[in-house]
């Protein structure tokens, strides 16, 4: 590859798939460009199966190109089919626009916004979709996509196969996304589309409405989809969705799922996650035996000091240190506080883990209690629906565990 970002984007191991390779090449060498991401507003926020994306946006401002981060505003109404069993909840206008904002917040640490060719921008599909004519889209864009191609596309395919039900309004979501791509190419020059390789039907149908309507040439390419060396789906744990905003996982906690990566992941996570050097990672993924701890909490620093901030991700190695390695106090662990009144009535352990962020529902709670997996002062937790209160203070505070390696620390006020 002759322009840096591919190569640097290929070496890193971000590309899966690409419309033209060559050509795309050929164009990032010629001079800037921009390219986008969608992301759709299912959340308030967005967690670490979309950190790839991210990175990828990333790689491409490094190189002096122009990121672009479409919000979907308008297709948060339909939902993506791509890789689901069923249709996704519909959301009322005030939750896509409460998840907008959210979402919003998370690109902030990754990306520089504001001026110059490199500056990045974001958008909201809603701003065209929402004036959208029925008719006049399909008279304009309906007439270059036929029912053939649409059902050979994998969104659709695999879940006809497996006789699930694909509405109506889901198998437009293809047709909006490829409307984007070319609002995108008119409104501000967009000429790459990316995303995962789950996106790969929705991504080349883009490509192919801008080729027929506007006679030009734009190019898709995604990323692979991640998972563990064990097989798992990148961002998940027992306790739920690692997110990348404080207030969905304190940054204790998110240092503490890249410092629990598995061994043969490291290397592989430090080229996707960080901005290490790639000679830096190829020392670091050498290490043997117990030295790969210390690749590992590099890992943990570095991708948390991208999403939380430097000072953030040296709090959280220090805290580690302190509780895992020196057995110290607990006194630097994520904490909250609980009314005195509340403590002396009493809360349900399974309540409790939700109150403190260690679980995300009521469900996973008592699951988590129920597998053994929960413990209250360092001592397991066998019944869900226990009372937890002052009784249960030592040294001024309760100490709840989920796991090994997830902690919080409830004080009264």
């Amino acid at each position: 590859m002759k322009s840096p970002f591919l190569r640097e984007a290929m070496e890193r191991g971000f590309v899966f798939q690409c419309t033209d390779a060559e050509a795309l090449d050929a164009r990032l060498a010629a001079g800037p460009i921009a390219a986008y991401i969608g992301f759709d507003c299912t959340a308030d926020s967005l967690h670490v199966g979309s950190l790839v994306q991210i990175m990828l946006l990333r790689l491409l401002q490094r190189h002096g190109h122009r990121p672009v981060v479409l919000l979907g505003g308008g297709t948060s109404r339909i939902g993506d089919p791509s890789g689901k069993d069923e249709a996704r909840q519909l959301l009322s206008d005030a939750q896509i626009k409460a998840n907008m904002a959210g979402i919003r917040r998370v690109f902030d640490p990754f990306l520089r916004f504001g001026g110059g060719a490199d500056g990045a921008i974001v958008v909201n599909n809603a701003d065209w979709l929402d004036a959208l004519g029925y008719i006049p889209l399909l008279r304009d864009v309906g007439t270059h996509f036929t029912i053939n191609r649409m059902l050979s596309f994998d969104a659709v395919r695999l879940r006809l196969e497996r006789e699930q039900p694909l509405t109506f309004l889901e198998f437009n979501y293809m047709i909006l996304q490829s409307y984007d791509f070319r609002e995108l190419f008119r409104r501000h020059g967009v000429i790459v589309q990316m995303g995962g390789s789950d996106q790969w039907g929705n991504i080349v149908a883009g490509v192919e409405l801008v080729r027929r309507t506007e006679g030009s040439t734009v190019f898709g390419l995604t990323s692979p989809l991640i998972t563990t060396a064990s097989g798992a789906k990148m961002g998940k744990t027992a306790q739920g969705a690692v997110w990348l905003t404080p207030e969905r996982r304190a940054p204790f906690d998110y240092w503490q799922f890249w410092r629990n990566t598995e061994d043969a992941d490291v290397g592989r996570f430090l080229r996707l996650f960080t901005d290490l050097p790639l000679a830096e990672i190829a020392r670091l993924e050498g290490l043997g035996g117990a030295e790969i701890n210390a690749a590992k909490i590099i890992l943990a620093t570095e991708t948390t000091a991208l999403a939380h901030g430097r000072d953030a991700a040296t709090a959280a190695a220090e805290t580690a240190k302190q509780v895992f390695v020196d057995g110290r106090s607990d006194a630097a662990l994520p904490g909250m506080t609980i009314p005195v009144a509340e403590l002396k009535a009493g809360i349900p352990a399974f309540r409790l883990f939700v109150l403190t962020g260690l679980t995300e529902s009521n469900a996973e709670a008592r699951r988590l209690i129920r597998g053994g997996g929960a413990r209250l002062n360092d001592e397991t937790l066998t019944a869900e629906t226990r009372l937890i209160g002052k009784e249960d203070l030592r040294d001024g505070a309760i100490k709840l565990s989920a796991g090994r390696k997830q902690h919080r620390l409830v004080r009264p006020v």
